[in-house]
């Protein structure tokens, strides 16, 4: 087999010297009660032995190597599976000297294919996808199979979708410092592509309902097999991890990624995009109409009174929509990325869990070395029928006191949060108008410049929750939240997205639902509440923000409406 350029990224000390070398390349599945979040490592339902959870690991102590392997491209998904069926058999046969480490072997493909089409042809938990946006990042570290050296390139790493998990990262209790420590032992900015996806609950400290336990507290996984769909081409990767300290040894890691292999397909399909898939039987709201005015209305005393200190608060609304067959989430996924145009997609999948699936508009923000950038959107309207209504419904949204209101609070907070860790932070623009496929928000993009790349954590633990998911100031809205609504928002409205060595990202997991057997189908939508809100609108935009899972849903038989208060 042909060699492979390496990327190789080690921490000083007994093991290994930090080097870098390169060398020339001849040319829907059921889920049951998980096991506890804390254990080392995760058996599935059937059994089988998963991985390790990389939060067991000592966050103080670094990993001894991580590399990227990368092969000559070929034209094809199969042809790239031999490559690395290939290369596998070499690792097994020739063991890392360190006891602990991470190593990803990738193959470019030289057409582009969709990683979702690639994800929908596999059958093996966990799994993950992540979509980039218009205005993501250009990937500026590809391998050049012309030269056998990496380059600096101008493709956007469009989407990633993952099997298996090499390592994973959950637990119970909150997300800490030191489990962003635990994630980052495995990252590096030497190898840009390995990257650990997944999210974080919204409210941490309210109790977990079975639909979301699974997930735990946070849930991240760096996959084992991955696809990377690109502009123009593709890669197709497997990453193995080992850490003897956790009792997960190089030897179990190349035996599991083996066995996830063997259960791999090459085959990308490409899925339908533009059809109703499912019929509905029930439709049931949480709260129901009347419910969602009481407590619209307390809060607007809560508001009026001005004692709590709170200006606003962020509602929620949990419609479960049980259809006349098991919904396919990645089915659903593919047709909302019909609708989501500056917009991302994203599934999360742990073992024996539904699928948390999603099209959000909003970025908590994106850290690439020491640059920062986050945004506010807030207030919402439906795009008009016609290009003159369309202006007059953007006017109508500009002029409102109501939203600017709603939106100037928003902002103004995630301004004030960025300044705390970053030596300036730019406004620009402080208010414009952001259009998506059904909807239009107020908006404004924010950017600084973190003192220390170590302050990532601070970006995220100060940023989440933001004012359009939570409210105004956030304990007071957070407290109001846990007092009245009557369901667990689990990870919705909280940071969906992935670490990297050398950038992060993170969007807010809103305009998303739960899709697995045992629940068919939880869809979420929040709407913000301030002095001069009227409740009988905001439900109506309820209606709006949810409708791009409604049109998934053809009403092929009559429609019962089940109410739980």
């Amino acid at each position: 087999m042909a060699a492979a350029a390496r990327s190789i990224v080690g921490f000083p000390g007994p093991e290994l010297v930090m080097k870098c070398c390169f060398s020339a390349s001849p040319v829907s599945t059921p889920y049951s009660v998980p096991s506890p979040p804390h254990q080392r490592y995760h058996q599935s339902n059937n059994g089988c032995l998963l991985t390790m959870n990389g939060c067991e690991g000592d966050p103080r102590t670094p990993i001894g190597t991580i590399e990227t392997r990368t092969f000559p491209a070929v034209p094809t998904p199969a042809l790239a599976m031999d490559h690395l069926n290939s290369a596998i058999s070499e690792l097994k046969s020739d063991p890392s000297p360190s006891t602990s480490g991470i190593i990803r072997l990738q193959v470019p493909i030289l057409q582009q294919f969709e990683a979702i089409g690639w994800l929908h042809e596999q059958h093996h938990l966990p799994r993950c996808y992540f979509s980039a946006r218009c205005q993501s990042s250009n990937l500026d570290l590809l391998f050049d199979p012309t030269n056998g050296k990496f380059q600096s390139s101008e493709k956007k790493l469009v989407s990633v979708a993952g099997v298996g998990s090499a390592v994973y990262f959950r637990d119970l209790h909150p997300f800490s410092l030191d489990d962003w420590k635990c994630i980052k032992r495995f990252l590096s900015k030497g190898c840009p592509l390995i990257r650990a996806y997944g999210a974080i609950r919204f409210d941490a400290m309210a109790n977990i309902s079975h639909e979301w336990e699974g997930f735990g507290s946070f849930y991240f996984m760096i996959p084992q097999v991955e696809f990377d769909e690109l502009e123009g081409s593709s890669i197709l990767a497997a990453t193995i991890a080992w850490d003897e300290t956790l009792l997960w040894s190089w030897r179990k890691a190349v035996d599991l990624l083996q066995t996830t292999m063997c259960q791999v397909s090459s085959v990308v399909a490409k899925l339908q995009t533009e059809v109703p898939i499912a019929s509905v039987l029930r439709n049931n709201h949480v709260p129901r109409k009347d419910s969602w005015d009481v407590t619209v209305n307390r809060a607007l005393q809560m508001i009026s009174r001005g004692g709590s200190g709170l200006t606003k608060v962020v509602l929620a609304r949990s419609t479960r929509v049980v259809g006349n067959k098991d919904i396919d989430p990645l089915a659903w996924l593919a047709c909302l990325q019909v609708e989501g145009q500056n917009a991302y997609q994203f599934c999360i999948q742990p073992p024996d869990a539904p699928a948390f699936i999603g099209n959000t508009p909003e970025q908590l923000f994106h850290r690439k070395y020491c640059s920062v950038c986050s945004e506010a959107l807030a207030g919402t309207r439906a795009r008009g029928a016609s290009e003159a209504l369309d202006l007059q419904i953007e006017r109508d949204l500009l002029s409102s006191p109501k939203d600017h209101v709603e939106f100037i609070i928003v902002r103004e907070s995630i301004r004030r949060k960025l300044e705390v860790i970053c030596d300036r932070v730019l406004v620009e623009p402080k208010k414009a108008i952001r259009k998506f496929r059904r909807v239009q928000h107020l908006y404004a993009g924010l950017s600084g410049r973190l003192r220390s790349e170590d302050d990532e954590f601070d970006i995220l633990s100060s940023l989440h929750p933001t004012p359009a998911v939570c409210g105004f100031p956030t304990e007071e809205a957070r407290r109001f939240i846990a007092e009245t609504e009557m369901f667990d928002r689990g990870m919705y409205a909280g940071p969906v997205g992935w670490f990297g060595g050398r950038e992060t990202e993170f969007s807010v997991g809103i305009r998303s639902a739960l899709v697995g057997k045992g629940i068919d189908a939880l869809i979420y939508a929040g709407a913000g509440i301030v002095e001069g809100t009227i409740s009988s609108l905001e439900w109506e935009e309820l209606e709006l923000k949810t409708s791009q899972f409604s049109k998934l849903i053809r009403c092929g038989v009559p429609l019962s409406t089940e109410v739980i208060i």
